[in-house]
């Protein structure tokens, strides 16, 4: 991990830094080709080096969610749209159990629309 996440992950307070780490592990334990970077400050997930998601925390309620970027092609109970225009978050509770198998179908459905080519691929 570079040292800018590992700090970012190191800054959160508890149960948001646990939290964080655990979703963190569960995205990139998803599929092999899900690679982590930064963007804004923020973790950022890809996949096959396209931005895929992004972990987070709410600004009023300080609750971790992933933001899945093509979020407007997703159609999932779990995600809201808000006020965004392309993405959707999953918000997480972090004094409960992950909801794993919610995460994973997101994280599954997102990856599905990528190999389908409804979102493009970059040539590598």
């Amino acid at each position: 991990m570079r040292e800018e996440l590992h700090n970012y992950y190191l800054s959160k307070e508890e149960p948001n830094k646990s939290c964080l780490l655990a979703l963190r592990d569960i995205i990139l334990n998803h599929d092999t080709d899900i690679t982590e970077t930064q963007k804004w400050g923020m973790p950022c997930f890809c996949y096959k080096k396209k931005m895929f998601c992004y972990l987070w925390t709410d600004k009023k309620t300080d609750e971790p969610y992933i933001l899945m970027v093509e979020g407007k092609l997703l159609d999932h109970y779990a995600l809201e749209e808000g006020n965004r225009s392309r993405m959707k978050i999953f918000r997480v509770n972090p004094n409960k159990d992950l909801p794993i198998e919610i995460i994973e179908e997101i994280l599954q459905k997102a990856i599905n629309l990528y190999k389908a080519g409804i979102v493009k691929l970059k040539a590598d």
